[in-house]
């Protein structure tokens, strides 16, 4: 049997109070005596009310919600990423609506139109690029975007990544130091800021000994592709004697190839390094050499430049370029003499 919903109005008559004072007590940052709250409260438990957020949506011009994209839930990095991104957005009053896109162009379009009909406060892109021209269709509709673990070069869109060009070069430098000759690169999607710069710094520390070639094939960021993209480089005689993948999801593909489908010792035959130190990088069967992202100090950034875009509207984007050292474990040669 189908029961009438209970009001603000019934909470007030209750509580013996105005509906004006109902709605404070419900409402973050609202000023309202600690008697009035208690008494508000007390009639809100007997009645079963649950104040209507998105009635109060209309009122304030403010939905309390924010939009997350993601594009690699596959990759170990984003779930935990979005569980803190998503944790310390709750612990300050809002809420999250998550989205899965595909890097297609069209795809994005799509789901950035769905995310704006829902009237959310912000956007917050991970692992997914944005065109200038969705990024004008959100300023338009006054919808602060921030990019997380992406970055462009629109000076006017914030972001937080790594140093995901002073990793890769120090990757380059360890693997070098560790005596290595032949040098491959399983590539990311080369769409990604992520990818270019990771594999840049590669390139500019390998550059620094004077190697200006090295194998190079593309695994997309995906354990399939990345596979076959290993079972490429080692159909040769000259194989590389290191490797690095543009992350540790990949880098696991890999290391499985080596050992389990060409019998080959890592680190006795290659080294292998990956890029951004997920739980299994440490896990005994991998014990992978990475750059560690420090996702803590990335979400925290992310979350207050956001949140200083939705109140003070008009502040100017931010990019934070985070450190991101190289953690050595038992997956590629150390070099004699190297401290870990």
């Amino acid at each position: 049997m189908a029961h009438e919903r209970v009001t603000s109005i019934d909470v007030a008559r209750l509580a013996g109070v105005s509906r004006s004072a109902v709605s404070r007590v419900f409402t973050p940052g609202a000023s309202v005596s600690a008697r009035t709250a208690e008494k508000v409260r007390d009639a809100a438990e007997k009645l079963g009310y649950r104040p209507n957020v998105l009635a109060r949506s209309l009122i304030t011009g403010r939905s309390r919600m924010i939009g997350l994209v993601v594009a690699y839930l596959d990759n170990y990095f984003y779930p935990e990423a979005l569980e803190k991104l998503s944790n310390a957005l709750q612990a300050e009053g809002y809420h999250v609506l998550i989205f899965m896109a595909s890097q297609t162009a069209g795809n994005i379009d799509t789901v950035l139109e769905e995310i704006l009909d829902y009237q959310v406060d912000g956007i917050i892109m991970a692992s997914v690029a944005l065109s200038s021209e969705l990024t004008a269709r959100c300023q338009a509709a006054g919808v602060p975007v921030m990019l997380f673990n992406r970055a462009q070069d629109d000076a006017g869109i914030s972001a937080v990544t790594s140093d995901n060009r002073a990793g890769g070069r120090a990757v380059a430098r360890f693997l070098l130091q560790g005596g290595h000759k032949r040098f491959g690169h399983i590539a990311g999607w080369e769409g990604a800021s992520t990818q270019r710069d990771r594999e840049q710094g590669f390139a500019d520390g390998l550059g620094e000994a004077g190697i200006d070639r090295y194998d190079r094939e593309v695994g997309n960021f995906q354990i399939d592709e990345a596979r076959a993209a290993a079972r490429r480089m080692f159909d040769r005689a000259d194989r590389p004697d290191a490797v690095f993948a543009a992350n540790d999801h990949m880098a696991f593909a890999v290391m499985d190839v080596l050992r389990y489908e060409l019998g080959l010792s890592v680190p006795g035959d290659v080294s292998v390094v990956g890029f951004d130190d997920v739980p299994p990088a440490s896990w005994p069967a991998y014990d992978l050499t990475t750059v560690r992202q420090r996702a803590n100090l990335m979400v925290e950034r992310t979350v207050a430049t956001l949140l200083k875009m939705i109140e003070q509207p008009g502040a100017r984007a931010e990019q934070h370029v985070l450190p991101a050292p190289l953690v050595v474990r038992g997956s590629a040669r150390i070099p004699e003499g190297w401290d870990t």
